[in-house]
C-alpha cells in the first residue's frame, strides 16, 4: 500500500503541523504502507492557468513543466492521499490549494452523472484512494476547521476520493512547550500513530481516536491568556528605533 503525504506548512517538518502529521505517517509505516511525504516549500509548482490545454489540446498533461510532472503520478497512483495544512484564514494554505488546481489534468472534459450530481470523469479508471486531511490552526475552538472540513469533503467527491477522516489540532501553538515538558500530551501523539495504523489496517479511523487528537490542552481562558502574554513578550523584545 502507497501512501504519499503533501505538507504546505511554510515551517515544513519543524512546523505545529507537522507535529500531528508525523506520527501520524509513522504510524502507517508501522502498518506496512509505503509512505513519502512532500513539502510545497521545497516544491516548483507554477499556478493553474485556466486554459484547459490539459483537457483540450494535451490531454491529461499540463503545458507548464515543473514539479507536478513527476509529483501528479505520485499522486494519482497513491491507495491514501494525505493533506497537511494549517488553516489559513478558515481554509487550506494557498500552496495547498495551489497543488490541488494542478491536479486538475487528471479529469476529463466531458460530464456524467455521479449519485444524482454531474461530475468530471477521471482518467485513471479502477483506482479509488482514500484521502486524509491533518490540519493545525492557534485559535481554541473546534468549529474553527469546520469551512476546510467542508471544502475537502467536496474535493473527494470531484476526485472519487473516500473521505477517510481528519486528524483537527486546535491550541496548536501550545503542542511544543507541553511536548517538551513530558507527559503532558502523549496520548494525542500515540492517538495521531494510531489513526495511522488503523487506516491502512481497517480502512478508517475511528472517531474516539480522532476526537483525542484533537482534545482541549487547556481551558479558553488560559489559552487567550498565555498567547496574549507570548505576543506582548515578542512585541516588546523588538529592537528599539
Amino acid at each position: 500500500m502507497k501512501a504519499v503525504a503533501i505538507n504546505s506548512s511554510p515551517n515544513m517538518e519543524k512546523g505545529n503541523t507537522a507535529v500531528i502529521l508525523n506520527p501520524f505517517l509513522e504510524g502507517m509505516k508501522e502498518a506496512g504502507a509505503e509512505v513519502e511525504v512532500f513539502y510545497t516549500k521545497k516544491l516548483d509548482i507554477k499556478p493553474c492557468q485556466g486554459e484547459f490545454n490539459c483537457w483540450l489540446k494535451t490531454p491529461g498533461e499540463c503545458f507548464q513543466k515543473d514539479d507536478m510532472e513527476w509529483l501528479r503520478p505520485k499522486w494519482y497512483e497513491a491507495d491514501i492521499r494525505v493533506l497537511a495544512t494549517p488553516l489559513y484564514v478558515d481554509g487550506m494554505s494557498g500552496p495547498m490549494k495551489n497543488f490541488i488546481d494542478r491536479n486538475i489534468p487528471g479529469a476529463q472534459p466531458f460530464f456524467e452523472l455521479r449519485d444524482g450530481h454531474i461530475r468530471h470523469p477521471g482518467r485513471v479508471a479502477g483506482h479509488s484512494a482514500k484521502l486524509a486531511l491533518v490540519s493545525n490552526c492557534g485559535f481554541w475552538e473546534m468549529d474553527n476547521f469546520d469551512a476546510l472540513v467542508v471544502h475537502v469533503e467536496a474535493m473527494c467527491r470531484n476526485m472519487r476520493c473516500d473521505f477517510a477522516g481528519a486528524l483537527l489540532r486546535p491550541q496548536g501553538p501550545a503542542m511544543k512547550p507541553m511536548l517538551a515538558i513530558g507527559g503532558l500530551v502523549d496520548d494525542i501523539i500515540e492517538a495521531a500513530r494510531d489513526a495511522g495504523r488503523q487506516l491502512v489496517r481497517d480502512g478508517k479511523m475511528s472517531p474516539e481516536t480522532l476526537k483525542t487528537v484533537g482534545r482541549d490542552v487547556m481551558s479558553r481562558d488560559e489559552y487567550i491568556q498565555i498567547a496574549n502574554q507570548n505576543f506582548q513578550q515578542a512585541l516588546d523584545a523588538r529592537p528599539s528605533k
